[in-house]
């Protein structure tokens, strides 16, 4: 969009219906929810452009969730982020990467002809009486209703540990194969733990992963809580078997360096050394710490939300992404979480006036309306 487009956007409306804040897959998401329920007075604001954070992915790194043109038989590709959208349709590619996924969400915000403010920060949000007042570095902006949808990636949890400021996080790499280096040491097992590792020793690296738990030991087929499946395919590759040591229970006490050599101790007392900066792939903080102000918090950090993700204590806010805990359920993938984008725009549109049956008639048919979470947590079968 700009900047006429932008000023044009300002000038005609003193105050919108709804802000979102991030143009990811959570806020691209529950903008195309949004518009379809009805409500055109809305803005989304992105401090970066459309899709930035998964532009910023490893070059290597792609979604452990397969993607499949499987909308023809009213089933949903798991990387959709709305009804009738198929990423394997527009791609042909089963599991993309960042950058590719970055293109996709904006040919989303074109297609859709969503109002996207990019390059515009939000640095502060207050609610005076009824409305919200956003404020950016220019000027300040006025909304009835705030969905904050700005992700988690630009936020990474750099460790606590002595000697964490000494590592490297996984979401600064632009690629590992440029990496230089023989021998890695790779702190957090989870997802982008063994992704690094993998590709690592593709390349013939030397790599040992530490983690404090055991997520390729987890006995649930929750991807939240045990590794994917794409990940364990590629566990089973000859190069990572011969090239990669895992350390399950193993909590790093702290990380060293002398004369270029690291040194890595674990809480057991083991030390394991290598010449090249330890890679952190712990995952990351999130952005909700900028709003802690106007949520609740639970006893796990996260913001306490009603049914219809609402903050608790400051009507009219909201939270999409994946962010988003309900009890013990864990939203933290894109298909987790886009569930619940037409919840919150059923919320916000009929609180506006607007009709929204058929609305929600037809996102819960394509699987897009999770309002009963006693459905959660389901093992599979284990025969």
């Amino acid at each position: 969009m700009t900047e006429g487009d932008q000023a044009a956007i300002s000038a005609d409306s003193d105050v919108y219906d709804v802000v979102i804040v991030g143009a990811g897959a959570s806020g691209i998401g529950v903008a195309i929810a949004i518009q379809h329920a009805g409500i055109e007075n809305y803005v989304v604001v992105d401090r970066d452009t459309v899709g930035a954070s998964f532009a910023a992915w490893p070059a290597e790194t792609r979604f452990i969730t397969p993607s499949f043109p499987s909308n023809s038989i009213g089933m949903l590709d798991l990387n959709s982020i709305g009804i009738g959208i198929s990423p394997a349709f527009n791609m042909r590619i089963e599991h993309p990467t960042g950058q590719e996924f970055a293109s996709h969400l904006q040919s989303l915000a074109e297609f859709f002809e969503l109002p996207v403010l990019e390059n515009t920060n939000i640095v502060d949000i207050q609610k005076v009486d009824d409305l919200f007042h956003l404020k950016t570095e220019d000027q300040t902006v006025h909304s009835r209703y705030v969905i904050w949808a700005a992700g988690e990636y630009q936020y990474p949890a750099m460790g606590h540990f002595d000697g964490a400021e000494l590592c490297q996080h996984t979401s600064t790499i632009e690629r590992y194969g440029a990496l230089e280096g023989d021998d890695f040491l790779i702190i957090g097992g989870y997802e982008s733990g063994i992704d690094a590792a993998y590709h690592l020793a593709l390349n013939d690296k030397k790599v040992s992963v530490f983690d404090q738990n055991c997520p390729w030991g987890a006995e649930s087929s929750d991807p939240s809580i045990a590794l994917s499946t794409y990940s364990f395919e590629r566990m089973r590759n000859q190069k990572f078997g011969d090239h990669v040591d895992l350390h399950p229970e193993s909590r790093v006490q702290s990380i060293s360096c002398d004369e270029g050599v690291y040194s890595l101790t674990t809480e057991s007392g083991q030390v394991f050394h290598s010449n090249r900066q330890p890679i952190l792939a712990n995952g990351f903080d999130g952005s909700h710490k900028f709003v802690s102000h106007l949520f609740e918090q639970r006893d796990d950090g996260f913001p306490s939300l009603n049914e219809k993700d609402e903050s608790t204590i400051v009507p009219g806010m909201f939270l999409c992404g994946p962010s988003v805990r309900h009890d013990g359920h864990i939203f933290c993938f894109i298909f987790k979480y886009r569930q619940r984008f037409a919840v919150v725009a059923e919320a916000i549109a009929s609180s506006l006036g607007f009709e929204t049956e058929e609305f929600v008639e037809a996102y819960k048919s394509w699987g897009m309306y999770l309002d009963d979470l006693s459905c959660c947590g389901q093992e599979c079968l284990t025969c």
